[in-house]
């Protein structure tokens, strides 16, 4: 082993991802370009690890020189995936904060059609987590927050445009009611 292999680095995750039942892509991210390049090297790997992993009761696997952790619940299976010289406590870490996040944005439904319908807000707990293979938070409640905060800003959540709309509707109408008066006392002069 080279000693440039062993030396400390913030690039801790290869990749994440999230499968369903029959192994189907749901959501993937790889950090390391050069881990697996294209689509379907990636997918290729996805389905091997998939076909370790889906029937094991194991926390943890090594495959391909990686390491990989990964947690199973009701039809999705989520993975972590960093170099064979990872802490598997660190990447436990990463997943379960993944898992706890996602738990809470899907108000414990963590299913494969809530993931669906909330990919937006999975996508962005994945890129609070990790950014381009760093670990910048692992705990949920932080993630959270950020989130939160960000989807407040968002003007397209149904629960912002609704409101977005009532003020809308509310100023009209108090624009017309000036309307009116204006044109009422104008013609009364």
């Amino acid at each position: 082993m080279d000693s440039a292999s062993l030396q400390p680095s913030l690039y801790t995750v290869k990749a994440v991802f999230i499968l369903d039942n029959d192994g189907n892509r749901l959501l993937s991210k790889y950090y390391d370009p050069e881990l697996y390049p294209s689509m379907k090297e990636q997918k290729n790997f996805e389905r091997n690890v998939f076909n370790k992993t889906h029937k094991a009761d194991n926390e943890i696997a090594f495959l391909e020189g990686l390491t990989i952790v990964y947690k199973g619940s009701i039809d999705l299976f989520f993975y972590v995936v960093g170099s064979a010289q990872e802490n598997e406590l660190m990447l436990m870490s990463v997943l379960n904060c993944l898992f706890d996040s996602l738990s809470h944005i899907l108000r414990k439904n963590v299913e494969r059609r809530c993931l669906l319908d909330n990919m937006d807000g999975v996508f962005l707990v994945v890129d609070e987590i990790i950014d381009g293979g760093v670990i910048l938070e692992s705990d949920p409640q932080q993630v959270l927050q950020k989130v939160n905060y960000r989807a407040d800003e968002n003007p397209l959540s149904e629960q912002s445009v609704a409101q977005h709309i009532t003020e809308k509707l509310a100023l009209t109408t108090n624009v017309l009611q000036s309307a009116k008066e204006q044109i009422k006392w104008s013609i009364l002069k």
